[in-house]
């Protein structure tokens, strides 16, 4: 692994400035189109109708609604971690790019079956024996796979289940040290209104270590995204709660943490810029933080369906 020292300060200033730049783009003609009396919400369409335009503005996000795709994803996060001494801690950054595969195969007419894989490769600055300084590591990071049960039942209503398994390629620097499996769920409501693409979609599941390093800390937590995605005019599309990042901790605890509880706000902003590809950026910041999982996250997301 490559060590090298960074200074992240204008990375977030830039990303942040970028994600306003985003969201005031993309509110603009919302607004427009709520001030015009002469805007009619379309009415509601059948199953069959509804099919080919959510394939042409489904942005990727969807659990239920698994597209053929490639994504590059950039993530930058900080996050409390351990200090030089003993008992101190110190901000560590961790910044990652994936590379995501997402395929679908139909089973039946209502029935598929979604597939997914990630391959991280990671730079992060942690403090341990091996990088007293805290330098920046580089390397691969934990990969998995991911596959899901899904049916849609009509036009508005779809659900899935799943699992993803995490594999310890990261090993125990720049990854858990753990093989993790996560089971979970979620339910899509179309809000066929309020526009194309438009849905209400919680999502739970559960993330928990089953063998690996001994050594290393032991991964319990319940993971949950209350979703709401709004499809905006001129293919803009708002999202809150992208990410399953509000999480109860039931295993071993962090750095920093005081209770079991991690609650963010959390949005992304985008675009489709063609009917095969979109840009998004995720932002997010911690509003209850007794569980420590990040004090900023910020994601770039492209993707490229097929």
């Amino acid at each position: 692994m490559r060590r090298r020292t960074w200074r992240p300060g204008l990375v977030i200033a830039c990303r942040v400035a970028g994600c306003w730049v985003l969201a005031l783009a993309a509110l603009r003609p919302a607004i427009a189109v709520a001030q015009d009396p002469a805007s009619v919400p379309p009415a509601a369409p059948t199953a069959q109708q509804t099919s080919p335009q959510d394939q042409a503005d489904d942005n990727g996000q969807d659990f239920t609604r698994p597209l053929n795709l490639l994504q590059l994803r950039d993530s930058y996060r900080t996050a409390p971690g351990s200090g030089g001494a003993p008992g101190t801690t110190r901000q560590v950054t961790s910044d990652v790019a994936t590379l995501r595969a997402d395929g679908r195969i139909q089973l039946a007419p209502q029935w598929t079956l979604g597939l997914r894989t990630d391959l991280p490769y990671v730079a992060k600055n942690p403090i341990n024996s091996d990088n007293p300084g805290g330098n920046y590591l580089f390397g691969v990071g934990d990969s998995d796979v991911q596959a899901a049960l899904l049916h849609e039942f009509d036009a508005r209503w779809a659900a899935g289940v799943g699992a993803r398994l995490i594999v310890p390629t990261g090993g125990d620097i720049l990854g858990s040290g753990k093989w993790r499996i996560m089971p979970g769920a979620a339910v899509r409501y179309a809000l066929l209104e309020v526009g194309p693409n438009s849905y209400v979609e919680p999502l739970v599941r559960y993330d928990v270590s089953f063998a690996g390093d001994p050594a290393k800390r032991n991964i319990s937590n319940l993971q949950f995204a209350p979703t709401v995605n709004l499809g905006l005019p001129d293919r803009w599309f708002l999202t809150f709660y992208p990410s399953a990042d509000i999480r109860v901790n039931y295993g071993d605890p962090v750095t920093g943490q005081t209770g079991r509880l991690f609650v963010p706000f959390d949005v992304m902003v985008g675009r489709k810029l063609t009917a095969d590809l979109s840009l998004s950026l995720e932002v997010s910041v911690p509003i209850v933080k007794d569980y420590p999982v990040y004090d900023f996250k910020s994601e770039i997301r492209l993707n490229k369906s097929f």
